[in-house]
């Protein structure tokens, strides 16, 4: 079966992980992308990321997702905001069934460690059987030979 990777990003951190996957694991890829793009500059998205925690929102999600059933493994790249899973995610486990999909999560975050938002992730594919996740701060070593497990 093949796999996918479905990403957000917003500084191009968690695009370039993602797209380092892709060439390591000759995957499909997707970005995630809002209906309502967030505003430009970290100190302008921080509080409407912010504000999608605090009132528990689902951001519209305008990107349309492959069909599903060809894929068995899904790489999910994230950056951590507040130790947790972007809002955004929600949405596109609300919108699409991963039953039976394992999922496999990275993430880039400026200090963050990616067991902090891995209890979201794991929320959030419930119905998935859900790896270990990465953090990947520019060492592509470390990330090949985490890909590597899944192979």
């Amino acid at each position: 079966m093949a796999k996918l990777i479905i990403y957000f990003s917003l500084s191009g951190n968690t695009k370039r992980a993602a797209q380092k996957i892709q060439v390591l694991t000759g995957a499909d890829i997707v970005s995630l992308e809002p209906q309502v793009p967030y505003p430009v500059g970290y100190s302008n998205y921080v509080p409407v990321a912010q504000n999608e925690f605090e009132q528990r929102l689902h951001p519209e999600i305008k990107t349309m997702l492959p069909d599903l059933n060809k894929y068995d493994t899904i790489y999910l790249g994230y950056p951590t905001w507040n130790g947790r899973v972007p809002m955004i995610f929600y949405s596109l486990f609300d919108k699409y069934d991963f039953s039976n999909k394992t999922i496999v999560p990275f993430t880039t975050t400026g200090g963050s460690n990616v067991n902090e938002s891995m209890p979201y992730v794991r929320e959030l594919a419930a119905t998935s059987k859900v790896t270990d996740g990465f953090r990947y701060n520019n060492n592509d070593t470390q990330l090949k030979e985490f890909i590597e497990q899944f192979d």
